[in-house]
């Protein structure tokens, strides 16, 4: 009898990119109490800043030094140049076999903002009033700026995204580099989480960036093994390497944490 082909990657690793210029250029906006962050670039080709390329860069030593618990052999990243910049930087400081491609997937992108896009906190109550109480009232979750995304919306894309990993990786050593949110929404869906808990995960903090969360696949989670969590927003790789520091900024379009 043929064996059916694994349902599953053997290991999952999820990555926030490195610090991008984006991150920087909001710190100052709000520590200024400025309204819009002053950006002239689209979000998607905002990149990293230095800091961000040192951090990529001591994310692929740690994985050559076996910190991963293997390397990846298939890495997709988010579109944006600031997530495709940190794979590549993270393959070929050693993270991963020197010939292996960035595959890039446009599910992956950044959560879209719509009207709040550059805004800070202090900008769309001043500016978007009525969408900073669509917010309060609804939360973040479900929340959807005009020409926007609500987390819903983004954890939709993912399910799809999941289920071509499922068909196409199966048994094998995927990272996916992408953002913020998609780590988190990547976590509800992986987990199996409620509105509640995943926002309760968010509120203990920002994931940092070039963090890893690593799930391994587990034979005997479910009716047909899962995905376990083994580790997640690990900075290790930051803290053990004299050329990098930690930094869990927000990207720079989010408009209010919440």
């Amino acid at each position: 009898m043929r064996e059916s082909a694994p349902r599953w990657p053997l290991q999952l690793w999820l990555v926030r990119h490195g610090q991008s210029a984006g991150n920087v250029a909001r710190d100052e906006a709000h520590a200024a109490g400025l309204e819009r962050i002053p950006l002239t670039l689209r979000d998607v080709d905002v990149p990293l800043s230095t800091l961000g390329e040192q951090q990529a860069e001591a994310l692929g030593r740690w994985f050559a030094r076996g910190c991963g618990n293997g390397l990846p052999d298939v890495i997709l990243s988010s579109p944006y140049v600031r997530s495709k910049d940190t794979a590549r930087r993270f393959r070929d400081a050693g993270g991963a076999e020197p010939a292996e491609p960035v595959c890039v997937d446009e599910r992956l992108r950044e959560k879209e903002f719509g009207i709040l896009d550059g805004l800070t906190t202090a900008g769309v109550a001043a500016q978007e009033p009525q969408q900073a109480e669509f917010r309060r009232l609804l939360g973040k979750f479900y929340h959807r700026p005009p020409g926007g995304e609500s987390w819903a919306d983004v954890i939709l894309r993912l399910r799809s995204l999941l289920d071509t990993v499922s068909l196409h990786y199966g048994g094998r050593r995927v990272m996916i580099v992408a953002h913020q949110v998609v780590v988190l929404c990547l976590r509800y869906i992986l987990e199996n989480m409620s509105e509640e808990e995943i926002l309760a995960v968010d509120r203990l903090g920002d994931v940092a960036n070039c963090s890893v969360t690593e799930y391994r696949f587990d034979a005997s989670s479910g009716k047909d093994g899962g995905l376990v969590l083994v580790r997640y927003n690990e900075v290790a790789p930051m803290e053990e390497d004299s050329a990098a520091q930690v930094t869990r900024a927000p990207d720079a379009r989010v408009a209010a944490r919440g």
